[in-house]
């Protein structure tokens, strides 16, 4: 009988008691990485001195890269060398001040026997906070357990107890007293049979979503599993970005020409300059239209009720950035759009709704919330934001605390005040866009907003809803806010009612929440309530966060 040399796993060095891992996940992309480190440089020197305070020593558990100039992982084989070495069963501390790709270190976490934190600083200028509830998201559907601190300084008394209380235990809590059950909050019998009936349709009738490519950026928490998707009648129909950007060669120059006329005749401004590394020029917008016909006309070809484009990273080296595709494709009033023979004009009269950044469960909402609005009379347009940061307003015109919610360009211009006229197209920066590109820039209007977002759980579909307002605050408070996270892209000053930041950090399980504007606050109460109704007659587990305006309970 023959003899085989049986392979054994490497072995990895036991972590001394009172050691703890840091590990910094980064971005995929170089340029990102290195223009970000020195912010999480610091960062990581505030969390030493705040473990080292709680009589634990950090030990980082993977160098700066010397010839990178930087000290991320930046891929998931990079991040599987990193977890071959670690003691499994150490407690380890994911440090993010940036946005970074869950999958370069999920596969580690989730076999993973130690105890884990996720932890942010409080700063809007990386997208730290969204980088970490994207791998919160991740690690919750993964069925992974881990807890999760943001402080906007370290050395702050409550942040040093909750450290030290994860420390000695593996795991610190947070109260969700703000989140209610749907079967504890009344629903009026006429929004929860509107819903109901939105169910039945949409599980009998069905719809496709069309997906230019699964997995944005790392964002395993975007994707859900057909088993869990197909019950509510959406089913998947998988498209290739490569596709995309032939159908994009295919569209002429006269007919991308007439969608920018389109949008600069309804008053968008185009701010142009004459070089493609730094400008926004017109040929990155030419290709930009382009983009926007073909993306229509393979939706139409595959009876998409629905698109998300991937963009990161399939398209960013050959086409200038979807944003302005995708905001526009959101909105009800936006450039038409032929078939190819010019006979039929597509999704005419009606947006088609995108997922930004192939979030799934963005799009899933946002097929809820348009078919919900659609048949209340609301305001049918709906979007993505990222949920970037937030702050007390420093213009005084209001006591609420007012989020930013910002998402990279992709807003419909009903959404914006002024509308087309409101809104500006500037160049995407450079780091995370090197092919250019122009946003779809604007500042949200007052008004009465439903937010939401699904996730998935428990091998389980779940939403969370609730109610929000966007205030006006003067152009100098804005300007702080864009300037400390990024000017380039729409912004909107929201309000949570009966969602505290905190709350709201400790709850959420996904970077991104979804919003759609109502014509008023009861309108927007009973236009949440029959989403809600809609949803949990899909199958979904709805919870209701927070209060209405006001601070009345449901």
């Amino acid at each position: 009988m023959a003899a085989y040399t049986l392979p054994t796993p490497r072995q990895s060095t036991k972590l001394p008691a009172g050691q703890v891992y840091l590990m910094a996940n980064g971005d995929l992309r170089l340029s990102a990485n290195q223009n970000c480190w020195a912010a999480q440089d610091a960062m990581e020197q505030d969390i030493a001195k705040a473990v080292s305070t709680a009589g634990w020593t950090v030990v980082r558990a993977h160098p700066y890269k010397e010839d990178e100039k930087h000290g991320f992982i930046s891929s998931q084989a990079e991040g599987m060398e990193v977890f071959r070495s670690l003691d499994p069963k150490a407690p380890l501390i994911v440090a993010e001040a940036v946005w970074q790709y869950s999958h370069h270190l999920l596969h580690g976490l989730i076999t993973h026997q130690g105890p884990i934190l996720t932890l942010a600083n409080w700063s809007g200028t990386w997208p730290g906070l969204v980088g970490m509830l994207n791998l919160n998201g991740s690690l919750t559907k993964a069925g992974v357990e881990y807890s999760t601190l943001w402080a906007d300084d370290f050395a702050d008394p409550k942040f040093q107890e909750q450290l030290s209380a994860w420390l000695k235990t593996g795991k610190v809590e947070h109260p969700l007293d703000h989140v209610h059950p749907l079967s504890k909050v009344s629903v009026g019998s006429d929004e929860a049979s509107l819903g109901k009936a939105l169910a039945e349709q949409l599980q009998h009738e069905k719809a496709i979503m069309g997906v230019f490519d699964e997995g944005c950026m790392g964002m395993f928490n975007a994707i859900i599993p057909d088993h869990l998707l197909n019950p509510t009648g959406v089913y998947k129909e998988r498209l290739s970005q490569s596709a995309l950007y032939y159908e994009s060669t295919q569209v002429s120059d006269d007919e991308a020409l007439a969608v920018r006329k389109w949008m600069e005749d309804a008053g968008m401004k185009f701010q142009t300059g004459p070089t493609h590394e730094t400008d926004l020029t017109d040929q990155q917008i030419l290709l930009q239209c382009k983009m926007y016909i073909a993306a229509v006309r393979i939706a139409d070809d595959f009876g998409c009720s629905l698109i998300g484009i991937q963009y990161q990273q399939g398209l960013k080296d050959v086409l200038p950035a979807s944003d302005l595709v995708e905001g526009t494709l959101n909105e009800t009033n936006r450039p038409p759009v032929k078939s190819r023979d010019g006979g039929r004009e597509l999704y005419a009269g009606e947006p088609l709704p995108h997922f930004n950044e192939v979030d799934e469960c963005a799009g899933l909402d946002g097929l809820i919330t348009y078919r919900v609005h659609k048949a209340m009379g609301q305001p049918v347009e709906n979007t993505l934001h990222d949920l970037r940061w937030g702050d007390w307003d420093r213009s005084g015109t209001t006591d609420d605390y007012v989020w930013v919610f910002e998402i990279s360009g992709s807003v419909p211009p009903s959404h914006l005040t002024g509308g087309w006229a409101g809104a500006t197209s500037e160049r995407q920066p450079a780091m995370y866009f090197p092919a250019g590109g122009g946003t779809i820039k604007g500042i949200s209007h007052p008004g009465e907003v439903v937010w939401s977002r699904i996730f998935v759980e428990d091998d389980k579909l779940k939403m969370d809803v609730g109610r929000a307002g966007v205030v006006e605050l003067p152009i100098e408070e804005t300007e702080r806010r864009w300037n400390d996270t990024t000017p380039q892209w729409p912004i909107m000053h929201a309000v949570t009612y009966g969602v505290s930041r905190d709350q709201m950090m400790a709850r959420h399980k996904a970077n991104h929440i979804q919003v759609a504007y109502a014509n008023s606050p009861e309108e927007a109460d009973k236009a949440m309530l029959a989403k809600a109704a809609m949803a949990e007659a899909l199958g979904m587990e709805v919870a209701v966060c927070g209060t209405r305006k006001g601070g009345e309970a449901w």
